[in-house]
């Protein structure tokens, strides 16, 4: 039997269209509830036994043998090996991907991640110190597929960002070890790589055991589990986010060769039958040729059947009455990959607000920035663009406010503090102001 993928078809003229829309739009983020016990139980057990429970999860689920959780660090030399060991071609990729990465995130640094300070007239000081975090864990994927490109974008901002200490975590069922990943470790600077993974990766690095240290944030992707446990652990440390199914919407005016959006549609659907896939454009005709298209690259495909799941479940191809409608529907769906497939996407860019990256232009795919053009690939999903941000050297960065009150500035805020202070009851505030004010002040 042919495999079809046949995206929902919908229109904005449609009376129906609100209701549909909605409904391909939909995705429960919530866990299911035998899977946050599991969780719960992970990271319980792990907080109470440390390195032993650790170890137990890891054999069990990965199919390991190990007699002790220092057996599963790699050391730096393990990482050069890898790297040293990989193609040519691999090599050269992976160095050219992460100097890009490290110049974006450098460049970003510079913009929004420096202390500053000012006087005022009487001389107060006040400003901000960014000062880095000491140490965060990342989660980098493994098992079905392999991602390299996670390490880069997850440990160069921490690393640019001046982290001190930055812990990998990594699962290795049944021992193999992915020489790009490790590549990627060696050359982003990770400081230590354990091969651990699920939950009990989580809770090791989120409580510390007997070898694996405590860390101050957790970032990067896992499965359902994971997911379940970054949100648990989260208050004892920060976490970047709780990651949905991957998304990529793509506003097309129908000057791009359809069998390029063809295949952008492909490169989300094909992470796994939940992503998301959906086209906006004025023009029927052409939305019509990039299901032609569809039909005919999707046999080409290795990963055919989930592409085919993933536009049959979650995927649309949406007529809309203009491209001023596509970009207002965007707003609406606040998507993680955003495509302006356009002649001239400098005329729609400004209209866009919400989304986690923009990808302007027809050359740009959104394959390019998941793994080179220099911009972070983690970003946030489900909507919540409307309110979170790319992950970033901010991430790594906390902020400490500055004030530095002169005795001139002491008499002017002082009054200001003791009025406040007394009108909401708290009397011990108001005395440490007053006492810094002078008597002469108070007559």
């Amino acid at each position: 039997m042919t495999m079809k993928a046949t995206p929902s078809r919908l229109s904005t003229t449609s009376a129906s269209f609100d209701a549909e829309f909605k409904a391909r739009l939909h995705w429960s983020a919530e866990a299911d509830a035998a899977i946050e016990q599991v969780v719960a139980d992970i990271l319980a057990d792990v907080r109470k036994r440390g390195d032993l429970a650790v170890l137990e999860y890891t054999n069990r689920f990965d199919g390991l043998s190990a007699t002790s959780v220092a057996e599963l660090e790699l050391t730096q030399d393990a990482l050069k090996a890898a790297f040293d060991g990989l193609p040519a071609a691999q090599r050269d990729a992976l160095d050219a991907a992460a100097r890009r990465v490290r110049s974006y995130h450098e460049a970003q640094k510079k913009a929004s991640g420096e202390s500053w300070s000012y006087r005022d007239a009487d001389s107060t000081l006040l400003g901000q110190k960014v000062t880095p975090l000491d140490r965060v864990g990342i989660y980098v994927p493994g098992g079905k597929a392999t991602y390299p490109s996670s390490v880069l974008m997850n440990a160069l901002p921490a690393h640019v960002a001046g982290v001190g200490e930055i812990i990998m975590v990594v699962p290795t069922p049944r021992g193999e070890k992915n020489a790009m990943v490790l590549a990627a470790a060696y050359i982003a600077g990770v400081t230590r790589v354990f091969t651990i993974g699920g939950a009990q990766a989580v809770a090791a690095l989120a409580y510390g055991t007997e070898t694996v240290p405590p860390v101050n944030k957790i970032t990067g992707p896992g499965n359902a589990y994971v997911a379940a446990a970054k949100r648990r652990v989260f208050g004892t440390v920060g976490i970047d986010m709780i990651a949905g199914p991957s998304e990529i919407l793509v506003l097309a005016d129908g000057s791009t060769p359809p069998d390029w959006v063809a295949m952008d549609l492909f490169s989300q659907a094909e992470h796994d039958e939940l992503a998301q896939s959906i086209l906006l454009c004025p023009d029927a005709a052409y939305i019509d040729r990039v299901q032609a298209e569809i039909d005919r690259l999707l046999p080409t495909m290795p990963r055919a059947e989930i592409i085919a799941a993933s536009l049959n479940g979650r995927g649309a191809l949406i007529h809309t009455r203009s491209m001023e409608e596509a970009c207002e529907i965007s707003n609406r769906i606040a998507p993680e990959h955003l495509e302006v497939s356009s002649s001239d996407p400098h005329r729609w860019e400004p209209l866009l607000r919400h989304a986690g990256a923009i990808f302007l232009g027809a050359f740009t795919s959104e394959s390019l920035g998941d793994y080179c053009a220099g911009p972070n690939h983690v970003l946030p999903t489900s909507g919540t663009a409307r309110f979170s941000s790319p992950l970033g050297v901010y991430d790594f960065q906390k902020r400490s406010s500055l004030i530095e009150v002169s005795e001139a500035g002491a008499q002017v805020l002082g009054p200001i503090a003791v009025t406040l202070a007394e009108g909401e009851g708290l009397q011990a505030h108001a005395e440490a102001a007053r006492l810094r004010i002078k008597q002469e002040s108070l007559a």
